[in-house]
């Protein structure tokens, strides 16, 4: 079992998500488990203040090390620490990707810390393995890269989707973007599923899906393109496209 905690400010945000679809499914099989923690309810203070204004002046205020140290040692209790990660949700961490999610789905134990405010104390960044950021834009806090996170991760656990197919064939998973998908009705309104679709030549399905999902990488995303080592069928494959040789 996968075991998540969020030390959170706002644990209400989580309650609609993690009670649908994949994640709703993944708890109840048993395969992830996640328990909120209220950062407030490890403050000192008697109004339940977690945050203060920074040393050295400045606008806006930070979070205090002591709720968030406490919240922290309060999650590790029970859980053994050799396979554990503790993440701190910031714009200053690492871009979250597939990979991430991939080594985060082989520990046991992940305690997600969503900041808030103009961020955390440093000295909380001495207790953590990781810092996280979901990209390069600003949010109000850590809830929703620490959902994003969960639901990324939660998916990766064995069991937790119906067939691993699934996710041999997702995008990210084989550093491409995953080929176009159609379903019934065969023509709508004019637009026609492609005829090798409806052939049963399982071969040539696999060519069409393999050259439009090389198509969709190289044209929407050619920062992931540069890192595919190409097999000589992708290089055939580009080259009826008109694409030419990519090495």
């Amino acid at each position: 079992m996968l075991v998540f905690h969020i030390l959170t400010l706002f644990p209400e945000f989580f309650s609609g998500p993690m009670d649908v679809s994949i994640l709703k499914r993944a708890r109840e099989k048993g395969l992830v488990r996640i328990e909120l923690l209220n950062i407030r309810d490890f403050s000192k203070d008697k109004h339940r203040k977690v945050d203060d204004y920074p040393y050295g002046g400045g606008a806006g205020m930070v979070m205090k090390p002591e709720p968030i140290f406490e919240a922290v040692e309060y999650a590790s209790r029970t859980v053994d620490a050799e396979k554990r990660k503790i993440i701190l949700l910031s714009p200053q961490g690492s871009v979250f990707n597939q990979d991430m999610a991939r080594e985060l789905a082989e520990q046991e134990h992940i305690i997600l810390i969503c900041g808030h405010y103009e961020g955390v104390d440093e000295r909380v960044k001495t207790i953590i393995t990781d810092e996280i950021s979901l990209g390069d834009f600003v949010l109000t806090g850590g809830e929703i890269p620490a959902l994003a996170i969960v639901d990324a991760t939660s998916r990766l656990v064995p069991g937790v989707l119906g067939s691993n197919e699934s996710l041999k064939e997702e995008s990210f998973s084989s550093g491409l973007l995953e080929y176009p998908h159609y379903t019934r009705p065969e023509v709508y309104r004019g637009l026609r599923v492609p005829e090798v679709l409806l052939s049963g030549n399982h071969r040539e399905i696999e060519r069409f899906r393999r050259k439009e999902a090389l198509r969709r990488t190289l044209e929407k995303r050619p920062d992931l393109f540069k890192k595919l080592e190409l097999t000589e069928e992708d290089k055939s494959l580009l080259k009826e496209m008109g694409f030419g040789c990519q090495d």
